[in-house]
């Protein structure tokens, strides 16, 4: 394809179109009548069918154009930029993704295609109402006070505080004017300069170094590293408001969906409105206004999950990252792309500025702050009057417990003191569910999914064992499946529904709320929990990771993690990072207001080098001997990795791939590349496919993405077959 396109496609010209279609290239059709823009969103025939593709460039031609079929029709939105056109290509190359699946990140908005849907909005009108009342007054103000602004009857209703009739009642007198109008409107504006929080010295200090990067128009990332509690995200929202005023526009990324409504009211309070939001939790209609809005230049500001990043923004500006450590920004099915990178990738084609924030920094994070890659700032105080809480170790060799009990005597004296001074305890299990297993006392037998090779989980408070691989679902069994016998099964081990039962009985006085992902039916319901928490409305908290990430609990003032030794398992490479950063966020969540906080670890290994580096607060020197171990391993950050998972319903198949792929390793030795494997997965078996991995490591400057792709396709799948291939992976599942 040739390297630069026309400004301007006339009527009848060739183009190609790339397509969401698993095809391995673009197709050519001819412009419609009026010709088109290249980007543009167009509708194309494909056989019988209508799908939608994006004008990529000159049509390759070398057939009869007199078969070349018309596009359609171009859709009523902004054109895709040559930059997100860019961005899409390397973050292709880098994963080694096909570029239909990427297209389809970058136009997951349902309805692109329809034309506008209408919806009727409410504006002051010229007539006077016949009578006046406290609520029409109402009414009229807030329609007098937003300069003409329309409003949804929904949206006037709640600002005046009165029900919907008043307004129509405004309307069929004239005083207000009811309107038909596309339900695709621009998001209200934000006012950058409306007051911020006083903010400490070293708050100040690092806005305005944030600001100066901004000002300078050019890309840079820069890891902003405080303690959990130091005023990160004041920090951030004044480079926000920079942004803003420059008018470009801003994206923060958000690790969990449950963190949005919290951070949706600082933002409201620092700028006047709501930004626009980007995650499972919102409305189809409302993702759809979200990705035009965006392209147009209607929406200064989004929140989002990881793919908000293939938006099709218009002027961008500003990037954070925030909980950048977090494995969520890593996308694990479809396309296997870590959030952190692309943000890096995406900010350096479009000059913009990116913020990873974290209080424990990724490792790989940290090394490029190390090699002055990124810049580096340090909050190192908690804001106002919170201080860092203290930190101890419960040994739990020492401690006179139960077979079928988990917390301490130490923990529950502890807990005991703080509900009596009215403060809140969060009891930490990194485990969803009752029981991660359920076994058999006759026979020994352990209930497994028929799916996968993986135990089910005793979910009690649904009735259910569930399969945290595939989702397969069953009731609790009352017989034995393999041998028959009766009321012999036994749940072993805990996970937070059991804490919480164990916790009933040891504080029947208290009020006890349990947090876990698979507890709610709708992101909603897990807001208005934590909001409630928040406010005072339970005294014991008891929550698996997703309390680790960002919550504000000003009561909270005691956090016991029931198992620190549970991270340290496995052989992950990425285990004592992880564990070292999960403790310290969740110990993170004690006294972040007036009062002191304390965490109490429970372990089996306090004398673990990861246990005593929590324990002492010494971060730099956690990283720096982690780093100098993953250095002479030469694993990343200071090595490359691929993964490669084979997957089908026929075990001897994948093998006998996985086999003839590690024969044929020359364009990888051709590189430095070693390929370890094949063998089973972890997780052998996942949706009855049998899965087999393989393993390459490469040295840091080797180039992985081409020698991969060459190596990959001396093979030829058989049916059925599946290859993936994961650049840097986060997991080995």
């Amino acid at each position: 394809m040739p390297p630069s396109n026309p400004d301007f496609f006339d009527e009848g010209a060739l183009v190609a179109v790339l397509t969401a279609q698993p095809l391995d290239r673009p197709l050519d059709y001819l412009a419609p009548e009026g010709g088109c823009l290249p980007g543009a969103f167009v509708e194309v025939p494909l056989g019988p069918r209508k799908v939608l593709g994006v004008v990529w460039g000159p049509g390759k031609g070398g057939f009869d154009l007199k078969k070349a079929r018309s596009i359609i029709r171009v859709l009523d939105v902004a054109p895709m930029r040559d930059e997100m056109q860019e961005f899409l290509r390397r973050a292709a190359d880098y994963t080694l993704t096909p570029m239909p699946a990427m297209l389809r990140l970058a136009t997951r908005a349902p309805g692109l295609s329809n034309p506008p849907s209408m919806q009727k909005i409410y504006r002051l009108g010229e007539g006077e109402p016949s009578r006046i009342t406290d609520a029409r007054t109402r009414v009229l103000e807030v329609l007098r006070g937003y300069g003409g602004l329309g409003f949804t009857l929904k949206e006037l209703s709640d600002l005046a505080g009165v029900t919907s009739s008043v307004v129509k009642g405004l309307v069929t007198q004239g005083a207000v004017r009811e309107e038909d109008t596309p339900r695709d409107m621009p998001f209200a504006r934000l006012d950058p300069s409306l007051p911020a929080k006083s903010l400490t010295e070293d708050q100040q200090e690092a806005a305005g170094a944030l600001r100066e990067g901004l000002r300078s128009g050019t890309y840079g990332t820069t890891l902003l590293r405080g303690v959990t509690g130091s005023g990160k995200t004041e920090v951030y929202l004044e480079a926000v408001a920079e942004a803003l005023r420059q008018g470009r526009q801003a994206l923060v990324l958000l690790p969990e969906i449950a963190l949005t409504a919290e951070f949706l009211n600082r933002v409201e309070v620092r700028f006047g409105a709501r930004p626009a939001e980007w995650h499972s939790g919102v409305t189809m209609t409302e993702r759809r206004r979200t990705w035009k809005m965006v392209g147009q230049g209607g929406a200064q500001m989004v929140v989002g999950a990881r793919s908000a990043l293939f938006l099709p923004f218009q002027n961008l500006g500003l990037i954070i990252v925030d909980e950048e450590h977090d494995t969520s920004y890593k996308q694990e099915d479809g396309v296997l792309y870590n959030a952190r990178d692309m943000a890096v990738l995406r900010a350096a084609i479009c000059g913009a500025r990116v913020v990873l924030a974290s209080a424990t920094p990724s490792l790989e994070s940290w090394a490029n702050a190390e090699a002055g890659k990124y810049d580096r700032l340090d909050l190192d105080a908690r804001y106002g009057a919170a201080v860092m809480p203290d930190l101890a170790a419960i040994d739990m060799r020492a401690q006179k417990l139960p077979s079928n009990r988990w917390i301490s005597p130490s923990l529950q004296v502890a807990a005991n003191d703080r509900i009596a001074r009215g403060e809140q305890v969060l009891l930490f299990l990194n485990r969803r569910g009752y029981a991660p297993t359920t076994i058999c006392r006759a026979c020994g037998h352990q209930i497994g999914c028929e799916h996968c090779d993986a135990r089910m989980v005793e979910h009690r408070f649904q009735k259910r064992l569930i399969c945290h691989q595939c989702g397969e679902s069953a009731p609790l069994p009352t017989t034995c499946p393999s041998c028959g016998a009766e009321d012999r099964l036994a749940a072993v081990g805990p996970g937070v529904e059991r804490l919480a039962e164990e916790a009933t009985a040891l504080f029947p006085e208290a009020r006890i709320a349990v947090l876990s992902s698979d507890l709610f039916g709708s992101a909603r319901a897990l807001k208005e929990q934590i909001e409630e928490i928040a406010q005072g409305g339970a005294d014991i908290i008891i929550g698996t990771q997703l309390v680790a990430k960002g919550h504000n609990f000003p009561l909270l003032t005691l956090v016991g993690v029931i198992d620190a030794d549970l991270g340290l398992q496995g052989s992950d490479l990425r285990a004592a990072e992880r564990t070292f950063q999960l403790m310290r966020q969740v110990a993170g969540r004690a006294g972040r207001a007036e009062r002191r906080g304390t965490a109490l670890l429970q372990t089996f290994q306090p004398e673990h080098p990861v246990i005593r580096a929590i324990l002492a607060g010494d971060e730099n020197g956690f990283w720096r001997a982690e780093a100098d171990a993953r250095r002479q391993a030469g694993v990343p950050p200071y090595g490359r990795m691929a993964g490669i998972i084979l997957s089908s319903p026929d075990m001897q198949v994948v093998f006998d791939i996985g086999e003839d792929l590690a024969r044929r390793d020359g364009p990888l030795r051709a590189v430095g590349a070693q390929v370890f494997g094949p063998a089973p997965a972890p997780v052998a078996r996942i949706r009855g496919r049998h899965r087999v991995r393989l393993l390459v490591k490469a040295p840091k400057g080797a180039a992985l993405q081409a020698a991969v792709a060459a190596w990959v396709a001396q093979v030829r799948l058989p049916p059925q077959a599946r290859l993936s291939v994961d650049i840097d992976p986060q997991s080995f599942y």
